[in-house]
């Protein structure tokens, strides 16, 4: 058969589009590789009426709406989209569509510092927005990256949640504006890097720098360098922007026609509700395109 909608990722952008489509009665399925970025996270906040939740309950909730409107779910990598659209997944399946939806999010690059890693999703974190609430009031460490222009900003934003915030450079070439401003916030500033992160019982308890200094701290907030999954996108031919994002209009819309993007693939700084808002706003203009198509082939038969 072939399908109104082929939408490739399952997170909330994804799941968003494809419960909203089949209610749409359109023929939609959705494939999903299984590997969500906040799997790592031991809850979900800041997405009205399911805060606390933890992200396989997100997930798993919106994987049987859009099951109960009618679409179908795969489980399995895409290798590739042609022209026309042919999706080809892992598993060897080929599914023909009218249209695509690319939801593939992107990828953290965490710094490269012993422990960061290990306790991603708890102790170390990125999002104020997400997890601030949460340590409020706690010693909290910001640790310079490569993603500068974020980490300075984090600085001073998460001085909102604490009055005890340090900011570990570890690399980064401050101006002297940006230390003024940092003082003025009361945010401590340490120019010696980084070597570890110290853990005590499995929790994240200092910031050890190179000359072996342990400053103690309960959180860690670091800036990862955010790398869109989009390579499906790039490899059928569309238009890259100058700042590494693929272009995307505001439903999605890329420069190629019947194809669309939504979520983190396309907005870096897209929070779960934005996403799955995202995914709602790619579902309608995919609708209004296959309508038209509808339409047209209607005349014609006529």
């Amino acid at each position: 058969m072939t399908y109104d909608t082929v939408v490739i990722g399952g997170g909330p952008a994804g799941l968003s589009a494809a419960t909203l489509l089949a209610r749409a009665r359109r023929q939609v399925v959705l494939v999903d590789a299984g590997n969500p970025r906040n799997a790592p996270a031991d809850h979900v906040h800041g997405f009205l009426s399911r805060d606390g939740a933890s992200p396989h309950e997100l997930l798993d909730s919106g994987r049987r709406e859009a099951l109960h409107y009618g679409a179908e779910i795969l489980q399995s990598n895409v290798t590739r989209v042609d022209d026309g659209f042919t999706v080809h997944l892992e598993s060897g399946t080929v599914l023909n569509s009218r249209s695509v939806l690319v939801a593939t999010g992107l990828r953290d690059e965490l710094p490269d510092i012993p422990g960061v890693r290990e306790h991603w999703g708890s102790g170390v974190l990125h999002c104020p927005y997400c997890h601030g609430h949460e340590v409020r009031d706690q010693p909290i460490a910001v640790v310079g990256g490569s993603n500068r222009p974020f980490t300075v900003h984090q600085a001073s934003l998460i001085r909102q949640w604490s009055r005890d915030v340090v900011f570990f450079t570890n690399g980064i070439e401050l101006t002297d504006n940006e230390r003024i401003r940092l003082d003025a916030r009361s945010v401590a500033i340490v120019d010696v890097p980084v070597a570890r992160l110290v853990a005590n019982g499995g929790v994240v308890s200092g910031v050890e720098l190179v000359d072996g200094t342990v400053v103690p701290r309960s959180v860690v907030f670091v800036g990862p360098t955010f790398v869109p999954n989009d390579e499906l996108l790039v490899r059928i031919g569309c238009t890259r922007l100058e700042n590494g994002w693929v272009a995307a209009d505001p439903t999605g819309r890329t420069s190629m026609d019947g194809l669309w993007a939504a979520g983190n693939v396309s907005d870096s700084p897209a929070q779960l509700i934005n996403s799955a808002a995202a995914g709602s706003r790619a579902a309608i203009d995919i609708n209004h395109y296959l309508l038209e198509l509808d339409v047209i082939e209607a005349v014609g038969a006529r």
